[in-house]
């Protein structure tokens, strides 16, 4: 298989001399219809061929020129296994291992045929597609081959991004520093924090326009950082492989062409440990991978990226050595691939629930397309897998006037969007102008990364939930502040301009009774004694959630086997709740041990009626 990072070499500067030459090689394959470069044959093969073609590639193939267009194949992986996998270790391998072993078993022959005649190519894996570089009668050829599904345009798309403005560190203006940001406050994220929870083992992905990596507030968050040296390898990867305006093709290292990727990576994470506590969940780590060049985004830039989240590689590395282990939990995507620019409807879904199956929360923004209702119209914006935020006016329960409204008609589904708000103007964050600098911008973008901060407060707070989307969001959502609107719908949670509603973290939280994780202390290493485990079951949002009590447990730390697994590695503070992200009828049977022993209680079955 070809590289990942870029298009292969082509082994002819030119892959035909003429029209006559085309048609004879199509000819000599026997498998193809007509190669007739005015695109007027008639045959059968070229009229089913047309139907599976992309009108943007039709369009930008015309008149003898090159374009760049998905081949997506129609043997897709079947990914349904990994939903019965509870842990992110054994769903990322899983989800990344079916796909990559489609990919290797299936595009063979079509890798071939690209070789043999020097077309540029680039492979993926998290879609079962190839990238390639080519005429409307490569287009048409490969269109006509039954194991090709589609072919799809790869448009450059260039992200209206909001416009920040400068807020220097001791303004009087109101770009001071407010110590913790009115959103944050808002979003009741400070009283998690009071709790002992602020997104410690959680790690958040952004996918944006690259990240000033030493900024004050970032450095000490970025996983690859710790604390003397950087290491960027499985930390950091650039899928902009030409031009790069202010960072280049290809940067060795984290880095923001623009401003946005840092902003929202701070309002996630970002705290420089003084005056300016921007982000949500401090104490979570960040990776990143930049997708758009200053703005400028393209569908393999996007999926490339997923890719590497699904399972990160080395710098300079490639997809073959990925390692799901090192997968994000959640990623910010504040970025668009519009529609009407030649992104087709379905490009970017199978990514997007490739994440989604291997249990990274894809938190995306909703868009910023203005108050006409079924206006959220821009991948992955509408897909069910994405987990979609609106934008409120920062300190009250109004919508913003740019944040883009349902339902959603362009794939014809009639999907309630947005999923949920958050605060999104005026919003404080990081810059990429110096190590110290910050701005303020709004826009679905800024509400975004308060979500996926948010996600990770719940999910340091309660690990049971950890990688479960269905349950984590259903906890995000049930206990949101439900604003009602009569407007593009129904008026009843969710509807097509708040969604569920405003985040309240403090409430998500505390309606799964975490317990708080106590301070770490030496102490020898124990002898293990007996340990007695009890348990009951109840119904907490309609999730199956059981309630384990337990005396006898010396170590630091128990683990909690749930059917003979190990769910979670948890403080020995006598009880634990576990979301078991099940509805319905269901039985499970737990046993707890000292942490990394088989010295365990005794076996305690919980059932759950329908």
């Amino acid at each position: 298989m070809t590289s990942n990072r870029a298009f292969t070499s082509p082994r002819l500067r030119r892959l035909f001399c003429s029209l006559f030459i085309v048609a004879a090689a199509v000819a000599a394959l026997g498998a193809f219809g007509s190669s007739d470069p005015s695109g007027q044959g008639s045959s059968p093969e070229r009229t089913t061929a047309a139907t599976k073609i992309a009108p943007w590639v039709m369009e930008h193939t015309a008149n003898g020129q090159q374009a760049e267009f998905f081949v997506v194949l129609a043997d897709q992986a079947d990914l349904g296994g990994a939903a019965a996998l509870p842990t992110k270790n054994e769903k990322g391998r899983y989800v990344r291992d079916v796909l990559w072993n489609k990919s290797q078993t299936t595009q063979g022959p079509l890798l071939q045929w690209l070789g043999e005649r020097g077309i540029e190519h680039q492979s993926f894996y998290i879609v079962n597609a190839i990238l390639v570089k080519g005429s409307r009668e490569i287009a048409e050829m490969l269109a006509t081959r039954s194991d090709v599904a589609r072919v799809e345009g790869n448009p450059h798309i260039q992200n209206s991004l909001p416009q920040p403005v400068p807020a220097t560190e001791g303004s009087s203006q109101p770009g001071a520093p407010a110590t913790i940001e009115p959103g944050i406050v808002y979003t009741h994220a400070p009283n998690v924090w009071a709790l002992g929870f602020n997104g410690q083992n959680i790690v958040v992905g952004s996918a944006d326009t690259g990240v000033r990596w030493t900024h004050n507030a970032l450095k000490p968050h970025y996983r690859g950082w710790n604390g003397v040296t950087a290491d960027h390898n499985y930390n950091w990867h650039d899928s902009v492989h030409s031009g790069g305006i202010v960072c280049g093709p290809d940067s060795p290292q984290p880095c923001d062409d623009d401003n946005h990727g840092s902003a929202t990576t701070g309002i996630a994470i970002g705290d420089d440990g003084g005056a300016n506590q921007i982000g949500m969940a401090p104490g979570a780590k960040w990776i990143a991978c930049r997708n758009m060049d200053k703005g400028a985004g393209t569908p393999a830039r996007y999926i490339e990226c997923m890719e590497f989240f699904l399972a990160p590689y080395p710098v300079g590395g490639n997809p073959s050595q990925g390692d799901p282990t090192k997968a994000p939990d959640i990623t910010i995507n504040s970025w668009a691939c519009p529609t009407p620019e030649g992104c087709s409807v379905n490009t970017l879904q199978g990514a997007v629930e490739a994440q989604a199956a291997a249990g990274i929360m894809m938190v995306v923004a909703a868009g910023n397309s203005g108050s006409r209702c079924a206006n959220l119209t821009d991948p992955p914006s509408f897909y069910a897998a994405s987990y979609t935020v609106g934008a409120l006016n920062t300190g009250t329960d109004s919508v913003a006037f740019f944040s883009s409204r349902g339902p959603v008609t362009v794939d014809g589904s009639g999907r309630i969007k947005p999923d949920i708000s958050a605060p999104g103007t005026n919003t404080r964050s990081a810059s990429n102008s110096s190590d110290n600098a910050y701005t303020i911008a709004s826009g679905t973008s800024m509400a975004t990364p308060h979500i996926a901060g948010a996600m990770a407060l719940l999910w340091s707070a309660i690990p049971g939930f950890q990688n479960q989307i269905d349950p984590s969001r259903s906890a995000l959502n049930n206990a949101a502040v439900h604003i009602a609107s009569t407007q593009c719908g129904s008026a009843g949670s969710p509807n097509n301009i708040f969604g569920w509603g405003r985040v309240d973290i403090l409430a998500a939280v505390t309606g799964g009774t975490p317990t708080p994780t106590p301070t770490p202390t030496a102490t020898p290493t124990p002898t293990p004694g007996p340990i007695t485990l009890s348990a009951s079951g109840k119904k907490v949002g309609g999730i199956n959630t059981s309630r384990l009590t337990w005396s006898g447990a010396i170590s630091n730390n128990v683990d909690v086997n749930r059917n003979g697994i190990v769910i979670a590695t948890a403080p020995n503070t006598g009880t634990y709740t576990d979301f078991t992200g099940t509805t319905g009828q269901a039985s499970f049977t737990y046993k707890v041990c000292e942490a990394g022993t088989q010295t365990c209680s005794n076996q305690v079955t919980v059932r759950f009626r329908p």
